[in-house]
């Protein structure tokens, strides 16, 4: 029971590093991997749009903060693992790779997969929060009180 959710947050975490990767990133780092395997559709890539809510500080109740657009997909591979992906934008090249990949991740190919494509993502995903985190202490101020008058 415990591996399952396990593997579950494993999945998670892939998902989410494939879904923020730069357009194309994906694709070029499976391709360096070496060659595709087959796959039938289960969905071919379309694209639509999601609602993302948020909530409110105070009381914590919901509300719509607007649409994204989104691509996504799902395939099967020839052993019969199915791959998924939800990638944000207009980008059904991106969507395809990140599915083969999500699929690949759960079948004996996971770690040359994980060494090739998902470490070099998570390692300038890590990079760009880095810079981030830079540029914004660089703007940073600290406010402080010398003395009060009130004494």
């Amino acid at each position: 029971m415990i591996r399952t959710e396990d593997q579950t947050a494993d999945r998670r975490a892939w998902m989410g590093l494939l879904a923020k990767a730069p357009a194309g990133r994906v694709a070029a780092l499976l391709d360096g991997l070496g060659t595709r395997p087959a796959f039938a559709w289960l969905r071919a890539p379309e694209v639509g749009s999601v609602m993302l809510r948020g909530r409110i500080g105070g009381s914590g109740a919901p509300f719509n903060a607007g649409e994204m657009t989104v691509t996504r997909c799902a395939l099967r591979l020839g052993d019969g693992t199915a791959g998924h992906a939800w990638i944000q934008g207009r980008r059904k090249a991106d969507a395809e790779a990140a599915a083969l990949v999500d699929a690949m991740m759960m079948t004996e190919q996971a770690e040359p997969t994980r060494a090739a494509v998902l470490a070099p993502l998570e390692t300038e995903a890590e990079a760009r929060r880095s810079a981030r985190a830079e540029k914004a202490a660089a703007t940073r101020v600290d406010f402080f009180t010398l003395q009060r008058g009130e004494d």
